[in-house]
């Protein structure tokens, strides 16, 4: 009878590699966003260094993939630390003020700081995928990411530097440029506003790692709302299964003895 279970018993979508995250602080400042843009200058000098060596490592990986149809596991290190830190930046500044903890100069994950970001690592990779993911089957991302974060939002990893620190145009400008007004007349962050621009910011963070080759797994076209990604819940008229646990997003773990 077990054969004839149905195949569907997760009610919502199982977790996509690309895992963004983002805890909206309480009590955050009425006016200090005013000043963020000139307080995240030094972030902004360092993360475009990072971002040009990004696009150098990518470049290597580009061919290790094509050669191998691995990505190298250093390589990914060194770019999810990257997205990691674009990320927290971003969540700060004006792609999301929702923290106002200043963001900490590291490539490593930290754990406490209210925005994460996070990147399953590949076993691994189409050799073929690699040629066209990126200019072409990304194409109708790139227009949405770029209705959301605004026109530099389109190039995604190409000038990555500026797709998540730029603050012009783009729906999650406008949203975030709300909120702030929000913050400095009522002193607080409207909780519809933060679900809509985190669920914006996620949407772009996940094309811009696909076009990055950081994962094979095409982006959905959903727009996942609010601070915490959506996790696979079992269907209550169903058995649990082992898809309801999540997955691990590590670089790459140890074979299991045979």
């Amino acid at each position: 009878m077990s054969d004839n279970q149905p195949h569907s018993l997760i009610t919502t979508p199982p977790p996509y590699p690309v895992r963004v995250e983002g805890r909206l602080e309480p009590a955050l400042s009425r006016g200090l966003w005013l000043v963020k843009w000139l307080l995240l200058v030094p972030h902004v000098i360092v993360l475009t260094f990072l971002w040009i060596a990004f696009v150098v490592l990518t470049i290597i990986a580009w061919f290790a993939i094509l050669i191998t149809g691995r990505y190298p596991p250093g390589i990914f290190r060194f770019n999810l630390g990257v997205f990691r830190w674009t990320w927290r930046v971003s969540y700060y500044g004006y792609n999301a003020l929702g923290t106002d903890r200043y963001p900490p100069f590291t490539l490593a994950d930290v754990p406490d700081y209210p925005a994460r970001l996070d990147i399953a690592y590949p076993e691994h990779l189409s050799r073929g995928l690699v040629l066209v993911k990126s200019w072409l089957l990304a194409i109708p991302h790139y227009l949405i990411a770029g209705f959301f974060i605004g026109g530099a939002g389109s190039m995604v990893w190409r000038t990555s530097e500026t797709t998540q620190i730029s603050v012009g145009g783009g729906l999650v400008a406008l949203l975030v440029l709300f909120a702030a007004v929000s913050l400095l007349v009522r002193g607080s962050y409207p909780q519809g506003i933060f679900d809509a621009v985190l669920g914006m910011d996620r949407w772009a963070m996940r094309v811009a790692a696909y076009a990055a080759l950081m994962t094979d797994t095409y982006p959905p076209f959903r727009l996942d709302q609010g601070g915490s990604e959506p996790l696979p819940t079992p269907n209550p008229n169903g058995p649990p299964t082992s898809d309801t646990a999540g997955t691990a997003a590590q670089i790459p773990a140890a074979p299991m003895p045979g």
